[in-house]
């Protein structure tokens, strides 16, 4: 996705009760149950052969390549605990608000190395349910990054 839409990701994932399988078989099964049994479901969601599912399912395989465990991970995150998720997104969005932090570099255009050079500093903000609503609209209807809906998003109180 995003910068914005990754960081919405993970905060909804801080709110999980269970953590995420850590093995890649145990991930592998989570996701087989997910799609009902499919492992063909399953192979085509992560980009490999349906056998290669079959055999993380009985052990034969291990250790996933860096790129499919990258892929593994973000599959089985989409899918767990998705009441949790839901619950803990509406309440954000109707009472309690968000927390974003970000980081931005402040300063002056100068010679590297001098007082005046821009520095990188970490921004955190608290954000009114008003504007953690209109974040997850956007996500849910698939706003990029540079949408008209995340650049009205601003700091002050809406009317």
């Amino acid at each position: 996705m995003g910068i914005i839409g990754d960081s919405l990701d993970r905060a909804a994932a801080a709110t999980f009760t269970r953590s995420i399988p850590a093995s890649a078989g145990a991930q592998v099964r989570f996701l087989v149950k997910h799609e009902k049994g499919s492992t063909r479901a399953v192979a085509q969601r992560l980009g490999v052969s349906q056998r290669t599912v079959e055999r993380y399912l009985t052990g034969q395989i291990k250790k996933p390549r860096p790129e499919l465990a990258d892929r593994l991970m973000t599959e089985v995150r989409r899918h767990w605990q998705p009441m949790v998720r839901q619950r803990a997104r509406k309440q954000a969005a109707t009472t309690t608000g968000i927390t974003v932090e970000t980081r931005a570099r402040f300063g002056f255009t100068a010679a590297p190395g001098t007082t005046d050079d821009g520095r990188i500093r970490r921004i955190t903000q608290h954000l009114p349910h008003v504007y953690a609503d209109r974040l997850f609209t956007a996500q849910d209807t698939g706003a990029g990054e540079q949408a008209r809906g995340w650049k009205r998003l601003s700091i002050r109180e809406p009317n």
